[in-house]
């Protein structure tokens, strides 16, 4: 049960931020704010997976797994939707956004391909297809003018 709850979150995870980077792209900003919303939803089946780890019993990495995917739900709340702030020109605040970001979605990845080879692949190649949307849908900086 607990290896098909990561699965499903895994892939719910990679199909949203996929959907919500090609909204991005479109530049359609009420779109975006009014679905991103949704996407905290995945908490629900994460805390439920913590109290799946510990009635079967199984390895406290789990738990340390959703824990650091709830910790990246958390901090995309607050700086999205409770602070409202632009962390992303910020390195100070960005570089923690990324690193659980990334950690997240390994997490995703390894959790899933250790039981199930194909599952885990699934999640791999939606994971670079998130990266390689991710960048493409990123606003592009007009060069400065040189004198």
């Amino acid at each position: 049960m607990l290896e098909e709850l990561f699965f499903f979150t895994g892939l719910v995870n990679s199909i949203y931020l996929i959907c919500i980077f090609l909204v991005r792209k479109k530049e359609n900003l009420p779109l975006l704010q009014k679905v991103g919303g949704f996407y905290f939803l995945l908490a629900i089946p994460s805390i439920y997976g913590i109290f799946l780890i510990q009635v079967e019993q199984q390895s406290v990495q789990y738990s340390i797994f959703l824990g650091i995917f709830l910790l990246f739900l958390l901090l995309e709340g607050v700086y999205d939707f409770i602070l409202k702030i632009p962390f992303r020109q910020n390195w100070t605040l960005l570089t923690p956004y990324l690193i659980l970001y990334f950690v997240m979605n390994y997490g995703f990845v390894i959790m899933v391909w250790k039981n199930n080879l194909w599952a885990g692949m699934i999640l791999l190649v939606l994971f670079i297809i998130q990266i390689i949307v991710n960048i493409w849908s990123h606003p592009r900086k007009p060069k400065l003018k040189t004198y």
